[in-house]
């Protein structure tokens, strides 16, 4: 009789590890996860085309645990005087968050508000004459501004932004 009561538990004991491991490896973020973070937040047309289209499908990357969080462009407008900033500041929140949720942020915020400033002259680049000019104008300012204060909480619309 003990040996029909040993047995059950021993089948339980060893699979109990596989189990555990089985799990956390399901719910880890693929191994190429900095890999496809760093090609979303480059400053060509072609990663925020890229980056835009995940984002329109964010159920076929939740296995890489994403922030896809916003709050646009913060405490300033996210269309100011008509130009369409809003995608822009998404992205950049994007960079800022998922860098940060790595630990890596500090190395690439340079080149997250590079990629904000050429998202923003891209919206410009549709506008000609004084429109094209205080489009440009409205986008250095805004590139000016995550450069300066981008680290703090109020840029990141975050408390915990340090």
């Amino acid at each position: 009789m003990r040996r029909h009561v040993v047995g059950p538990l021993l089948a339980a004991a060893l699979a109990l590890p596989l189990t555990l491991l089985t799990a956390g490896q399901s719910s880890a973020a693929p191994a190429d996860k900095p890999q496809v973070l760093s090609s979303w937040t480059q400053s060509s047309a072609g990663s925020y085309d890229a980056w835009n289209a995940a984002r329109q499908n964010q159920a076929a990357w939740s296995a890489y645990a994403f922030d896809w969080s916003t709050d646009y462009c913060t405490t300033s407008p996210d269309n100011p005087l008509g130009f369409e900033f809003k995608n822009a500041c998404a992205r950049h929140d994007f960079g800022y968050r998922n860098y940060k949720a790595a630990g890596t942020f500090a190395a690439d915020k340079d080149r997250l508000d590079n990629a904000f400033y050429a998202d923003l002259k891209r919206v410009c680049a549709s506008y000609s004459g004084a429109k094209g000019s205080a489009c440009l104008a409205t986008a250095w300012t805004y590139y000016q501004a995550v450069s300066v204060f981008g680290n703090s909480a109020m840029a990141d619309g975050r408390a915990d932004a340090r």
